[in-house]
């Protein structure tokens, strides 16, 4: 049987197949990348594969939840945690984000993604900007908008504020004992601060420095 010559792997569509989700994967992080997350469309992506664009479509969905593929374990879909913490009120959220974020770091390809999410939060990169808008527009904005609170995006933004503080002192600078304490831990001593943040009258938590 005569074997079908091979095509060049970027031109063309590829069928469904295995190595599918890998290709969009791969093409996905390099658009990102190098466009930023607005200027990044599924066409592009899927161009970039050489699938059919309805092959994203299928195997992700949105562009946010191709993004979140892209920079966060399949097994967590961190928009979707989010959404469904919200109801349960402020406290439950707190803890609830805080614990999933240190589950994303404690699996192997967390660890992994993790670290490079996070340098590109605090870079001055213009191309790693999109990491910035990501967090900000999608991650942050979706819990200002489940939120039932005054001031909600001053309260979300203090409160990203102490987690990211927590995930740099942790798992970029690893400095101890925080970089050592066990999740329940950094659970006890966090959670606190974050609940205060998103149910303290707003005038006792911002006193006279932004009236």
């Amino acid at each position: 049987m005569r074997a079908e010559p091979s095509e060049p792997r970027r031109r063309g569509r590829r069928p469904a197949g295995q190595d599918t989700r890998e290709l969009i994967l791969e093409a996905a992080r390099a658009q990102f990348a190098e466009h930023g997350f607005d200027r990044t469309s599924g066409r592009a992506i899927a161009r970039a594969a050489g699938v059919d664009p309805a092959l994203v479509r299928h195997y992700f969905g949105s562009k946010s939840e191709l993004f979140g593929a892209v920079f966060a374990p399949a097994a967590i879909d961190p928009l979707a945690r989010i959404a469904e913490l919200a109801p349960a009120g402020p406290e439950a959220l707190a803890e609830g984000i805080l614990r999933t974020v240190l589950s994303v770091w404690d699996s192997p390809q967390g660890r992994k993604r993790l670290r490079p999410i996070l340098a590109g939060l605090i870079s001055a990169d213009p191309k790693l900007g999109f990491l910035r808008d990501f967090f900000v527009k999608r991650m942050l904005g979706t819990i200002v908008e489940k939120l039932d609170v005054d001031h909600a995006e001053l309260r979300v933004s203090l409160m990203a504020s102490q987690i990211l503080g927590v995930l740099v002192t942790k798992v970029l600078l690893r400095l101890d004992p925080l970089a050592s304490a066990d999740h329940e831990s950094v659970v006890r001593m966090v959670t606190p601060t974050l609940v205060r943040y998103l149910t303290e009258p707003y005038e006792t938590l911002v006193g006279e420095a932004l009236q």
